[in-house]
């Protein structure tokens, strides 16, 4: 599986999200069942940014979302997340 977080940013603020999503990934990487994730930009829009991660399965996602490392890690990230549904199944 894996999940999309959309955030929005302003353009002073991309620079300290980058970061804290490179400290984000690395808690994730930590985690059991963690595949991978990335980072982008939206091209039309340089406000608005994804954050997508590979997961083994669900279980494994949402018992690395419930580590307290990842969400220490992920606070300074997902306070700039749309409200939104973000997990996708693969199969």
């Amino acid at each position: 599986m894996f999940a999309v977080t959309r955030l929005r940013v302003t353009a002073d603020e991309a620079g300290a999200l980058a970061e804290a999503v490179a400290g984000l990934l690395a808690a994730l990487g930590a985690r059991p069942g963690f595949r991978g994730g990335e980072l982008g930009r939206a091209a039309d829009d340089p406000t608005l940014w994804a954050l997508v991660t590979r997961w083994d399965g669900v279980g494994a996602y949402r018992r690395g979302l419930s580590a307290a490392e990842v969400k220490i890690a992920g606070a300074p990230v997902w306070v700039h997340a749309l409200d939104e549904p973000g997990a996708y199944l693969t199969e």
